[in-house]
């Protein structure tokens, strides 16, 4: 399949993790759906936001791309590379291009490591420096590009408030120096007088490093701040699609729709008059999640077709704005109504 330019390609992919019961969990008797049938492509350059509710599959789909966790079916093409099929020495070497910044700056350090020997790491996996000369030197430079003090190397993880541990965290990934990075929820465990400052700096470091992000979150304002188009998931698909712009000022899908109603206003009088959409009931579980579209149980414009026939991601008006619902066109034009809630 062409890739069409883009630096990740990202086709049927899907992840499913198996459940076991029985004596030792011996026996296997279903299949947790994280992911199912995901296709989408980043472009050098760009962040892609990726955003949903807790348990959507984001999380799963960023790890997937970068094979730790080794997809159940689908490709993931890298630069052209195919990374499904590479063998794990392989997968090691190419490693170096793309890398991680995880969650929680407190699980992903190891407290006995100083800072120097955790930045450094990558530089020795991948045999990037010469010697503890040139090493101690790198690793200055790469804290001193998050905006860390070099004297910050011989101190360990717990000397550093969230902030700091989430700026090595990311000296860490930049070591390498990759060009694609997924950047899982990087501010949702810090402060949030803390949180513009990340979300800055990982901007500026897209800029002047020509870096290009994929970036889960669940909050849709961080992500209107720094991506350039956002996907929206729900239940393990990818159920919208689009610029940014394009999605914040028109929706097509009723669980955007939802999300975006969920956005608090700062201006009282247009929050009294917003239209909120409120969803009923409970996501389903993505082991035995419902035929036809997984949103229709809770969807308030819901029509009999959509119990049965799975909607696939397709261009709306506009090509490069793709919704995954058969009635988009009558909900904007009002031919369908939402339901009462309650």
């Amino acid at each position: 399949m062409s890739t069409n330019g883009a630096l990740v390609h990202v086709d049927g992919l899907k992840v499913y993790f198996p459940v076991s019961t029985g004596w030792l969990l011996s026996r296997q008797t279903a299949w947790v759906q994280a992911v199912d049938d995901v296709s989408f492509e980043i472009r050098a350059g760009e962040t892609l936001g990726l955003v949903g509710e807790s348990g959507s599959g984001k999380t799963t789909v960023g790890r997937a791309l970068l094979q730790i966790y080794r997809p159940t079916a689908g490709s993931v093409i890298f630069d052209g590379t195919d990374l499904t099929k590479l063998g794990d020495e392989a997968l090691r070497r190419r490693r170096r291009d793309f890398q991680m910044i995880f969650q929680d700056p407190y699980a992903s350090l190891d407290p006995r490591a100083r800072v120097s020997d955790i930045v450094a790491e990558p530089l020795e996996v991948h045999g990037l420096a010469r010697g503890r000369a040139e090493k101690r030197e790198r690793v200055g430079e790469l804290l001193t590009q998050v905006g860390l003090n070099q004297a910050f190397a011989d101190r360990y993880p717990h000397e550093f408030s969230g902030g700091q541990r989430q700026r090595i965290g990311i000296a860490r990934a930049l070591a390498a120096s990759p060009r694609f990075l997924v950047c899982d929820e990087p501010i949702s465990a810090l402060d949030v007088s803390i949180q513009a400052q990340i979300i800055n700096l990982l901007e500026e470091l897209r800029d002047r490093l020509g870096l290009t992000y994929l970036f889960i979150a669940h909050d849709l304002a961080v992500v209107r701040h720094i991506s350039t188009r956002i996907a929206v998931m729900y239940l393990g698909k990818v159920v919208e699609l689009a610029p940014k712009a394009a999605l914040y000022e028109r929706p097509l899908h009723p669980y955007t729709k939802a999300l975006l109603s969920a956005i608090p206003v700062p201006n009282p009088r247009l929050e009294r008059r917003r239209e909120r959409i409120i969803l009923t009931g409970d996501v389903p579980s993505p082991i035995n999640p419902p035929t036809g579209c997984r949103f229709h149980p809770r969807c308030p414009f819901a029509q009999p077709r959509c119990s049965v026939d799975e909607p696939r991601l397709a261009p709306g008006d506009d090509p490069e704005h793709r919704v995954a619902c058969h009635f988009w066109q009558e909900i904007e034009n009002g031919t369908i109504e939402a339901r009462a809630s309650g």
